[in-house]
């Protein structure tokens, strides 16, 4: 039995889409243990090291804009560490479809985290858009022609086509610090305010 979505959207009190520094009292225990492609029965407890720890649900390996979104936090993940934090990208893929296409565990300086049966998803009440028009949006548009250059292809199609991303951030306590939902499919926060967030 998973567990009920949490209420973060009431406790930090914004509207989806918009961001909130707000400390929450909300422990986030849903996140004690999680799988990635090379990793099983990972305690993030144990992962945060007394680090703030940026939870960035995204859709699957295989969509354009993830790997996009991927590849940006890769190439300036140097700004989260410097902020003192990590990050922990969410993606509804099987672990052996990304262990099989990712160049390795080293591949990248931070960790996926593979929820197919998207519990997570639906603990931190991620809600899909009601539409594919409903994730289309100006960040969206602009990512696809970036994508497009770096000549990122689309690969395996995974888990809720809809589904909209966010982005939380922990403390090493497990409480939640900061949400933001996003109202499209490439919305949500740059590597820069993720460095921003962190630090204060």
């Amino acid at each position: 039995m998973g567990f009920p979505p949490l209420n973060i959207k009431s406790i930090l009190q914004h509207p989806a889409g918009t961001v909130n520094t707000a400390r929450s009292t909300l422990l986030c225990a849903c996140c004690n243990f999680y799988d990635t492609p090379f990793r099983t029965n990972v305690s993030l407890k144990q992962e945060t090291k007394g680090t703030r720890t940026v939870l960035l649900f995204l859709r699957y390996w295989g969509c354009t804009l993830c790997q996009l979104d991927i590849h940006l936090l890769k190439e300036g993940y140097d700004k989260i560490r410097f902020a003192g934090g990590q990050v922990k990208v969410i993606l509804q893929s099987d672990p052996e479809n990304i262990a099989a296409s990712s160049g390795g565990p080293n591949a990248l300086p931070f960790e996926i985290i593979c929820d197919p049966q998207m519990a997570l998803y639906r603990r931190f009440d991620i809600q899909p858009a009601k539409s594919k028009l409903g994730l289309a949006g100006k960040q969206a548009l602009y990512k696809l022609a970036s994508a497009e250059k770096l000549g990122l292809k689309h690969g395996l199609y995974e888990g809720d086509e809809l589904q909209l991303p966010a982005a939380f951030i922990i403390d090493s306590e497990m409480q939640v610090l900061y949400a933001h939902y996003g109202k499209n499919a490439g919305d949500i926060p740059s590597v820069d305010q993720l460095a921003e967030l962190l630090r204060n």
